[in-house]
Parts: structure tokens; sequence; C-alpha cells
């Protein structure tokens, strides 16, 4: 069993421990009770740091999308390639990490999404808020490949972004209900074609 002194404090202690379970089981099978035993954990130390389990779940998310965040920085930096190659890679990424895995478990978010958006109103703005950023900086990143000359400069690169996401997650979903590989293959080769290189009609 792990315990707190594994990690710089007890609250960042819980939320991964927490995290690790929930990825596992979904959030409403979760009791505080699991939890807490598996941090080694009193219940009072729980209620210091967060107000409810609802609580608990706003700031796991948070925590998540903050480390993806970073994680997304460093593989769409320009030191990395081509904006083109940079995206194509972080979502070839997703495929790759689904047949290593054969689950949904290396995703909180896409884990958590149906299950809590209807039950609790804090935690789907967190999904939101970190799925937004998320959007972001995928547009950030069209953006720089239409500058430098990797992808045409016609696309919206905002417009982009956020069919990207939402086919990559909606993949994800499929992956999960279908148990094959094969939506998400599909999405690596529509990727490809939505993110189109520079030619004759890309120019201004």
């Amino acid at each position: 069993m792990s315990r707190p002194s594994q990690f710089s404090d007890t609250r960042e202690h819980l939320l991964a421990t927490g995290e690790a379970i929930i990825l596992g089981k979904g959030f409403s099978a979760v009791g505080l009770a699991e939890i807490l035993g598996s941090a080694g954990v009193p219940k009072g130390s729980f209620y210091h740091y967060f107000r409810s389990k609802e609580g608990f779940g706003v700031e796991m998310l948070r925590r998540y999308f903050l480390q993806y965040d970073e994680r997304l920085l460093e593989l769409l930096a320009a030191d990395q390639g081509s904006a083109r190659d940079c995206l194509l890679r972080y979502f070839a990424g997703w495929l790759n990490r689904h047949q290593c895995t054969g689950d949904n478990q290396s995703c909180l978010a896409i884990k958590l999404a149906a299950e809590v958006s209807d039950l609790s109103e804090p935690m789907r703005e967190a999904l939101a808020e970190g799925m937004g950023r998320v959007i972001q900086r995928l547009s950030d990143c069209i953006l720089r490949g239409q500058q430098e000359g990797s992808l045409c400069t016609r696309l919206s690169a905002e417009a982009t972004a956020a069919s990207l996401y939402s086919l990559w997650v909606g993949s994800a979903v499929l992956f999960k209900v279908q148990h094959s590989q094969e939506p998400m293959q599909q999405a690596l080769a529509l990727t490809d074609v939505m993110l189109k290189q520079p030619d004759g009609a890309c120019q201004h």
C-alpha cells in the first residue's frame, strides 16, 4: 500500500490515489472509505482538504487537466517538429495507448464525461474547462502550422481543433463500446485528411 510520505503532501496523495481507483471503477462506484483505505489516510484529513466527495472530484479533474496540459504543451512544442507532424503524433498516441492498454484507463476525462456530467454541475464545469483548454492548445498548434507552412491556411484553426477533439473523444467511446480499434484507426485516417498540407488551393 502506498503511503503519503511518497508525495509532497497528503492532499496530493489523496488525489493521486483516488484517480487511480476511479479510473478503473468510475466515480459513483467508489466510496470515500475505499479511497481513504487505499491511501492510508483518516477521514478527518480528507475533510481538511475537501468539503465533499464532489469537491474531491472537481479537484481531481483540475489536477488531471493541469498535468495533461503540461504534457500537451511539450508534445506540440515547435522543437518537436512541424505543427502537422506534432498533431498527427499526438493523435496517433491515442491509438497507441489503447492498443497497449486495451481500455480507457489512460484518460480520466473520457472515463468520467458521460458519467458525471448529469450528476454534478461543478464536475461538468471542470470537464468543460479542461477539455476547452485542450482544444485551445490544438488550435494554437494549427495556427503555428499555418504560419510555418505545414498546414493549409484556409483551415479554421478553432473549428478544426474542436472537430478533431470531438472526433477522437467519440472514437474512444466507440472503442470502449465495440472493443475494436477500428473507430480510432478511422479517426487517425480522417485526421490526416483534415490536417491539410499546403497546395495551390490553400493559398489566400
